[in-house]
This record gives C-alpha cells, structure tokens and sequence, in this order.
C-alpha cells in the first residue's frame, strides 16, 4: 500500500477491500464476544438497566429532514432503487447522481420514508457528506439513538456507530449518505487521510444510498450500481408547481405554465424558488416569465434570491444560480485544467458546443480528464458519441457568477478572445460546416466582451463578420464589420495593411447590403491607398479591385466594372497560371459583367473557358464548378439557347442533388434557375413544380421574413402570374408584401421589387390605378437614392409607362415622354445591340403607336429588328415578337382611336 499514489490509487482500493473484510470479521467476533461478557455481568451484578437505559429500541430512526409533502412523480428512479434493495436485492450499495438541485436528496428522502412505511423492520439513518463536522455531528446522534455498549468516555462516536452497524444486534438498516460530491472529504487522500468511507458500516443486513452531483465519486463507491437522475418530466413538473403554488388558479394560464417550465428547464430546485417567489410577491406567471427575459444582470439577481425551504439543510444555498458554487470551487481545487474549461464556457453559448472550440491544454490526457470532469459531475453532457457537448442554461448561468465572484471576468473574456481569433476559420466554403458550429458561441462572446478594446477582438469580429456575409446574414454582417472597423481605424495609419483589409472588407458587406453607394465610397478609398502603397500585380491591390469592380456593377455602373475586370484580368494571366483560384474568379466576375451589359457572346465565351479549366482541376461536384457552370446555363438563356440552358442546369441540379442537402442555397438557386429555363421554354409545368418545391424546402428551414424564403416565394408569384394564375399571384404578392412591411424598411431591395411585381400582377388583372399607384411610389423612391442610369430604376420607369398607356386616361402622353428618357439613357451606357437597349426602344416605338405616332414608330421598330437579327438565331422568341410588332404597323393604326391602340397595347 505504502507505493500507492494515494488513497484514490485503484491498487490501493483493492488491497483496503481486503484488509477492511478482515478487520470487520474480526471486530464483529469481538462484538459478540463483548455481548456475552455484558450481559453475564448483568445477570450476576443486576446492572442491565444502567447500560440499556434511555437507549431506543430497535428499528430506530435518525432523519433530520421532514418528509416532503409537495413530493410528486419520480417513479423510475423510485422504482429502480427499490428493485436493486428490496426486490431482486442485488446490492447492499447504490448512488443517485445528478446535477445539483436535480432532486437527488429529495428521491433519497422519499425512499427513507417509503422505508420506514413498508420496510418496517429496517432502522433508517441519515448523514450528510458535505464536511467531516457535519458527518461526525450526524454521527453522534445517530450513537445516541442505537443500544450501544459504551466501552470507554474517550471512544469516537463514528467507530461506535460503525462497529455496532456492522454487527449481527443491528439487525436490518438503510443508511444514506447524502452529498457525497467531494472525493478528499469521502475517501481521504495522501495528504488528508482518513475519510468518511473509513467510518461507514459493513453488513449483509445493511443497505447504504449515497447522492452525489460526481459520477466518479459515484462509480468509486458503488460500482455499476448508480441511478442517474435527471430533470422532471412535463407532467411531473406541473404537478410539482401545482402543489408549491399558493394560488393554484395561475395554472389554468397552459401556455405560461409550459413557457414557464421551459425557461426553468423542469428543474425541480428553479421550480421550488420560482414558487417561492410567486407566492411571495402576488404575481402572475406571466409576470415572473418577463423578469426571466430580462436582462442578463436582472436574471443574475433574480435567480440568486434565497428562499427558505424545510426539505433543505439550514444554511445550505438554495437559491439555483449559487447552489453549484461549491462544486465549481472544487473543481478549481482539484483539477485546474477543468475550471479554466468552466471558465471559457461562461461566456459562450451553452449548447452545440465543439469539441474542437474549446482551448487546448498541456496534454491530450489532460484535456480528455477535464472534460471527464465536468461530464462527471453533469455540468457538461456529450452528444451521444460525438464531439459536442451541453452545458444546462442554469449551470451556464452559474458559471458567470463564479467567474464575477472570483474576479476572472476581464482576464476570461480577453483569454477567450485571443483564443477564438486565433482557431476561427477562414470563410472558405470548405470551412462552411466549422464555421457555422463556432459562430454562435463566437456571437456570444463578442456581446460578453463590449468592454474589450483589443487588436484581437478586432480580428475576431472580422473573422465572424466574413462567415456571417457568406451566410446571408448581411445585416448582422454590417453590424459586426462596422464595430471591426473601429480599433484599426482609431489606432492604426491609414495606409495600415490590416485597416485598409477591415475597411475592404466593409465595403463587401455593403454590397451584400444593396448599400452600393456605400460600398463604393469605401473601396474607392481602399483602391486609392493601396495604389499608392503598394505595386499594381499585388494580390491584396488586386482583390480590392476586384472587389470595387463587382460593387460598380451592382450599382449600373457596368461599363466602370468592366474596364476594371479587364485590366485585373490581364494582370493575373501574366502571373498566374490558369487555374489558379484568384484568375479564375476574376475571370467568373467579368464574364457576370459582360452578361449584366449584354455582350451575351463574351460571356458566354469567357464562361465555357471558365467551365472547361475548372472541369480539369476541380471535381464535378465543386462549389466553384457547379457555380460557373450554373452562370453559363444563365448565359445561354438570356442569349436564346434555352435548349443549351435547360441541359446544362439539369446536370447541374443532378450533381448538386447528390451533393448537398436539399435546402443548399447553390441547389435550391440552380433549380430556381432551371425552372425560369422551362418557364421560356413553355413547359409551365415543371417550371412551377419546380419552383413550388424551392419554396416548400426554404419554407421548412427558414422563417417567413428570411430573405431567400421570400426571394423564392416573389420568384414563384411572378411565375404565377407569367403562367396566366394572376388571382393566385396576386394573393402570394399580397402575403409577401404585407410580411415585408412589417419586418423590413422602405428602402429594402425585395420589398421594392415585390410592389413593382404586385404591380405588373394589378395591371393584368384590370386594377391599373393600383398598379399606377404602387409603381409611382417606387420610382420616386428609386429617383432619391439610384443614379438616373441604374437598370434597376430604368425597368421601373418602363412599367410606369406601360402603365400610363394602358389607364385609357389620356397618360400616353406621359408614358412617351417617360420611355424617351429611358431610351436616351440607356443610348448613352449601354452598347448599341444591348438586348435591354433594344426592349426600351422596342417599347417607346409601341407606346409611339399607340399615341398615332406611326412615322416614329415603325422606323425605331425596323432598326429594333435589324439589330435584333445581328445577335439571335432567327428562331429567337425575341426576335420574331419585333418583327410580328413591326407587320403590325400598318395604315390601319391610325385608323384605331387612342382607347383601341392603348388596348392594343396593353
């Protein structure tokens, strides 16, 4: 025994088992031997009375708590306790284990007392574990109670507790050891021996339950034989409420009963002091489940409120957040690695937490022990067999009044920071999966640490902010970015390689924003810096540029993009190769430029190249692949090659299919995509299938003011309407827009389409005022804060004038003078053959008829179709509906009063 670690030593606990067997073998042989001599003593000397006297006869009872009255449910661990003592009788030793306040001294108390009923021959003793004083003080009194034969006035009353116990003149007992969560004060150790083991009886009439919050302590001193105890169930704890409430009355409120529960976690302490408090202040339910939403420090105090409860030890800490102090405080004792753990999870979220995101330690074993640690005493539960873990809200709630208490919270939140800046991800998609498992808990930190003004909580905000852009969480992106922003431009130079990429950075999101102007203004100033700092092949120049060109583009200003991508383009073939990441990128961006502007042959051109390297260097099932090949099948259909569209866009949805779940963004844009290609292909019903399932899977997964949810239902009401269902788009517009009113600003960019959509859909259906009404309001808007040539605020003018001519209200007038601006506007920007150029001009030529003005209007359609002919196949839909426009003006339209030509041409 003597080479033993110390007493916790495996070795050293198998060899005491045997020597204890011994030695009680021997004490029990004493004992009798003792009884004999005792009592012919007795007989000769007439001294019985004086050795029996006030002593209790047996079974006797020492229970210092009270039976609990508000006692419900339990019945499982009930049940198996019973079964494992008094039914199969398979042990003499067993522990409930569970998280503190779980219950575990009441399931323990309502056995003693189910004991003492229906076990009758049984004495019951009760001791508490929490120290050696009070295990000595329960000692005591329970020797007070036994028939013991004193042998001495210096004896312990432990050893006399525990020799008479072990012996056959006990007769039949149940003995509970209750809080039992310190392994030094139960077993000893090397520098502390001794414990409360050493003094616990042994016998095969003797049954002994312990209760402890640590399931090593409980494996240490029953084996296998251990019940874990868990939260109550639904009913249970309704039950429970019900019967600690003064005013019963408040549970006919079955909503806030359930909310109310819920937010407690059916943890029966949280219910005991939520009671408590109900009962004392006169509040309703609802009430007290507005204080938990409060404010961190609010629920803080509200859940550190003590309260007095007869089933508890006097003195004990019954409030929920402190009644787990003391086992963090032996954690720090014990295992150092374990509480630093218990620290940094304080101040991230309590769920879902990665294995992977917690800080590493000295060792492997280390680390694989602290977390046994926390798991052991339930503060921390894995998920099945994986790599994450739970941490309770409560004991989450908790731990941060450890961490305040102990003065650790600036020191935690600045170790915690430094850490997460250091392991977070980049946001590569292939870093997708990481990343969204770390960005809750990276969310929760930042709000924890406002006050942290450190070059890495900068970094950590950067960091969050990228993944969240890429996620489509652009207005927590912008938020996040914009606080990024504040320390390198407070402290850095202006010329600082990390300010310019934070401010690069926010100009993207921006973008994401459809805050164009704003992204410009940013990355203008970065590209300028940056021209002067650094050379013109710089890869970190040349992603800002890449960066301005894209946000140039999103604003109309695609010439400006252009002239961009094309020298970044020539600057990356000369030093990089082919397939190289950034050239093809810039590559994919100018192919959408000259797509945006109309030269469908460069990018249909540049996009096959693009699909053809990619092939080579990237499997078939690569985000990167899949997108390009997505943007050429884009190409192909806004070029006339439905065909060509339609076969691509079903291999890629195929792939993307076997690839991803099915509410990816990539699949679910692909089968967007596909759909539009069947819808101009005149096979209506795929295409609403299709679209119909698009907006059934987001429907599932995101919330009904999620932007892709509602960009896929506008999708699929606009089909509606294209396919002649004008009724049923109208009411799917409706819904959309009434949701965007609520949860969005004027200014949002889907809220503005779906009124110009509901609009088109009102000037089918007959109701033009309406549709007037809704389009004026957007262009006003549109000429406030977009550039007189943004394509955007051009298509809304267009369906302003079409509108115009189709109220039979003498407007034609109006609509003229509206589309002979747009046509001279787009003649300005927009290349001579550009197929949105020659829809303007096609439409003022129609509305110059509808006027009477046939001398403007057949020569704008002859040269619409002239240049139509140079850039469509013959058969192109486009093409033929110009030419089919230009029979049409004949003589005879200025035979037509104005109310036919605007039917006409509605």
């Amino acid at each position: 025994m003597a080479r033993c670690a110390d007493r916790s030593d495996a070795q050293y606990r198998a060899i005491f088992g045997v020597l204890e067997h011994f030695i009680r073998t021997k004490l029990k042989e004493a004992a009798l031997t003792t009884s004999v001599a005792v009592i012919n003593t007795a007989e000769t000397e007439g001294a019985i009375e004086e050795t029996t006297k006030d002593r209790a006869a047996l079974p006797c009872y020492y229970i210092p708590l009270p039976e609990n009255r508000r006692f419900v449910g339990r019945e499982k661990a009930l049940d198996a306790l019973k079964a494992m003592f008094f039914v199969q009788k398979e042990c003499q030793k067993a522990s409930i284990v569970g998280l503190g306040g779980v219950g575990k001294t009441q399931v323990a108390l309502q056995l003693a007392y189910w004991t003492k009923k229906n076990q009758p021959e049984f004495s019951i003793f009760w001791v508490p574990a929490l120290s050696m004083a009070s295990f000595e003080q329960a000692m005591t009194a329970i020797a007070k109670k036994l028939p013991i034969q004193e042998t001495g006035e210096d004896e312990d009353p432990k050893e006399s507790v525990q020799r008479f116990l072990s012996s056959e003149a006990a007769g039949s007992w149940l003995l509970v050891v209750d809080n039992a969560d310190d392994e030094e004060i139960l077993f000893g150790s090397a520098d502390r021996p001794g414990g409360i083991s050493d003094y616990l009886p042994e016998s095969d009439t003797g049954l002994t339950l312990f209760t402890t919050r640590f399931q090593e302590v409980a494996v240490s001193a029953t084996g296998s034989d251990v019940v874990e105890l868990n939260e109550m169930e639904h009913a249970e704890a309704v039950d429970f409420l019900e019967k600690s409430l003064i005013h019963k009355s408040l549970l006919r409120d079955e909503t806030a009963t359930t909310e109310l529960l819920r937010e407690l976690t059916y943890l029966p302490l949280a219910i005991t002091q939520a009671a408590a408090y109900i009962n004392k202040k006169k509040i309703p339910l609802t009430e007290y489940i507005g204080l938990l939403y409060g404010t961190q420090q609010d629920v803080i105090g509200l859940m550190s409120k003590e309260f007095r409860d007869s089933t508890r030890y006097p003195g004990s800490q019954n409030a929920v957040a402190t009644t787990w102090l003391v086992s963090f405080d032996q954690i720090r004792k014990s295992d150092s690695a374990a509480a630093d753990l218990l620290s940094f999870i304080s101040r991230i979220e309590p769920k879902g937490i990665p294995q992977s995101l917690l800080p590493d330690l000295d060792s492997a074993e280390k680390f694989v022990d602290a977390i046994g640690t926390l798991c052991a005493y339930a503060f921390l539960t894995r998920r099945g067999e994986s790599k994450v873990f739970d941490m309770h809200s409560l004991v989450h709630l908790a731990t941060q009044i450890w961490v305040q208490r102990e003065g650790l919270t600036a020191t935690t939140d600045e170790d915690a920071t430094w850490h997460l800046a250091t392991i977070f991800p980049t946001a590569d998609y292939e870093n997708r999966n990481t990343w969204r498992e770390y960005l809750p808990h990276a969310l929760k930190l930042l709000q924890n640490s406002r006050e942290l003004d450190t070059e890495e909580r900068s970094d950590l905000l950067l960091a969050v902010g990228r993944c969240l852009d890429i996620d489509g969480r652009t207005d927590q992106a912008v938020e996040i970015i914009e606080e990024a922003c504040e320390w390198p431009d407070r402290t850095l130079a202006k010329d600082d390689p990390s300010r310019l990429a934070t401010r690069r950075t926010l100009g993207e999101v921006y973008h994401s924003h459809c805050r164009f102007k704003d992204a410009i203004d940013v990355l203008e100033e970065v590209v300028d810096i940056e021209a002067r700092v650094l050379a013109n092949d710089h890869p970190t120049r040349l992603a800002s540029q890449h960066a301005l060109a894209a946000a140039y583009q999103a604003n109309g200003q695609t010439e400006e993009a252009i002239i961009l991508l094309e020298q970044i383009v020539a600057i990356e073939a000369g030093m990089l190769a082919e397939d190289h990441n950034d050239r093809l990128r810039s590559q994919h961006t100018l192919a959408m430029a000259y797509h945006a502007n109309g030269q469908l042959k460069e990018s249909i051109a540049l996009f096959e190249q693009l699909v053809a390297i990619k092939a080579r260097v990237l499997p078939k099932d690569h985000f990167n692949q899949l997108s390009s090949q997505h943007a050429l099948a884009m190409a192909y259909q806004a070029n006339g090659q439905v065909a060509e569209s339609i076969a691509l866009l079903e291999r890629v949805v195929a792939v993307e299919t076997q690839a991803f779940p099915e509410d990816h963004y990539l699949l679910l844009t692909s089968q967007h995509g596909l759909a539009r290609a069947y819808q101009t292909n005149g096979q209506m019903e795929k295409a609403m299938a299709l679209l119909e399932h698009v907006v059934a899977v987001r429907a599932q997964g995101l919330s009904d003011d999620h932007l892709s949810r509602l960009a896929s239902e506008y999708s699929l009401a606009v089909n509606y309407h294209a396919n002649g269902e004008v009724k049923r788009a109208i009411t799917m517009l409706e819904q959309i827009l009434k949701t965007e009113t609520r949860d969005f600003c004027d200014d949002e960019p889907l809220r503005l389409k779906s009124q110009v959509a509901l609009a088109k859909a009102y000037q089918t259906n007959g109701q033009v005022k309406a549709a007037i009404g809704l389009l004026e309001h957007v262009v006003t808007h549109y000429t406030e804060v977009l550039p007189e040539d943004h394509p955007t605020r051009l298509e809304t003018e267009e369906w302003l004038a079409y509108s115009y001519t189709s109220a039979n209200d003498g407007r034609v007038n109006e609509a003229v003078a509206l589309l002979e601006r747009v046509v001279a506007i787009k003649g300005r920007v927009l290349a001579e053959d550009h197929p949105s150029r020659l829809s303007s001009q096609q439409a003022l030529a129609i509305t110059y008829g509808a006027n009477g003005q046939i001398k403007e209007a057949v020569p704008l359609l002859e040269h619409v179709v002239a240049m139509k002919a140079r850039i469509f196949p013959g058969d192109h839909p486009s093409l033929l509906a110009s030419q089919d426009w230009l029979a049409s003006m004949t003589d005879d339209v200025t035979e037509m009063t104005p109310s036919d030509r605007s039917q006409i041409v509605a």
